[in-house]
């Protein structure tokens, strides 16, 4: 079945793995007959920067209320133009592929603000109005599906479940669980590339082909089986009840075993 896939990507080099790697996806994803939206960050110059300029239209000019303003910009219809395009690719989407390089454990800041300017107050957060009532797994974006694939630097041992920068999955939770699944997407597991820093032909080459054969399963694969805030397990919408992941804390008590 047809699909549509948005494909948020950023890394400035136009040689970089990165770059191949979105272009087997984009290539790929039509062969598949999905129509594909590609997002390239750096190439569309965008602007990272959350501020007053993002609200041309200010409810209260005296004091900068990012909630107050984003919700009021986003109800009024009074949103800058570059925003309200990529709100339109996510609600168009059935799938979201968040690209990027791991720059000091996170998003770079290009990307993360994308997230800051789109994810407005109304859209992918105090959804119908309802403060907290609706997110980690309801939301706007409910029924779509979310994958984040990475490129490391470091080899893979480093973010092994014991290794010296801790698991990938655990790193990444701030975007796989606190940004994608907030908003109500179902988000699979992180596809990682390690060591890019030392690629050659044939691991470029083997790279690119083992994330074409991770694509294959984009509609079909089980996403990370976070708790959904309304299906239970938060009795008071803010902690974990009692009987599950006795003696447990962290972040991985969020996903059910």
């Amino acid at each position: 079945m047809k699909k549509k896939v948005l494909i948020v990507y950023d890394h400035p080099e136009p040689t970089s793995l990165s770059r191949q790697l979105v272009d087997a996806t984009v290539r790929d994803l039509r062969e598949q007959g999905h129509d594909v939206m590609l997002s390239d960050l750096y190439g569309m110059r965008w602007k990272a920067v959350f501020d007053e300029q993002d609200f041309p239209s200010r409810l209260n000019p005296d004091r900068l209320s990012f909630i107050e303003e984003s919700g009021h910009a986003y109800a009024t219809g009074n949103q800058t133009a570059d925003v309200e395009v990529e709100q339109r690719k996510l609600l168009a989407a059935d799938a979201v592929i968040l690209q990027f390089p791991l720059w000091w454990f996170g998003m770079p800041a290009i990307l993360k603000g994308w997230v800051d300017r789109v994810f407005a107050y109304g859209f992918a957060y105090g959804y119908k109005g309802e403060g907290n009532r609706y997110r980690y797994g309801d939301g706007m974006l409910t029924g779509k599906r979310a994958i984040v694939l990475v490129t490391v630097g470091g080899p893979e041992k480093d973010y092994s479940p014991r290794g010296i920068n801790g698991p990938i999955e655990q790193l990444l939770f701030p975007v796989t669980h606190g940004t994608l699944f907030y908003t109500g997407m179902d988000v699979l597991p992180t596809h990682a590339v390690y060591g890019a820093g030392q690629f050659n032909a044939d691991s470029v080459k083997a790279a690119i082909e083992a994330w074409r054969a991770r694509l294959k399963g984009l509609f079909e694969e089980k996403p990370i089986p976070f708790r959904r805030q309304n299906g239970g397990d938060y009795p008071d919408r803010h902690v974990l009840a009692d009987h599950l992941a006795v003696g447990q804390t962290g972040l991985t008590v969020h996903a059910a075993e």
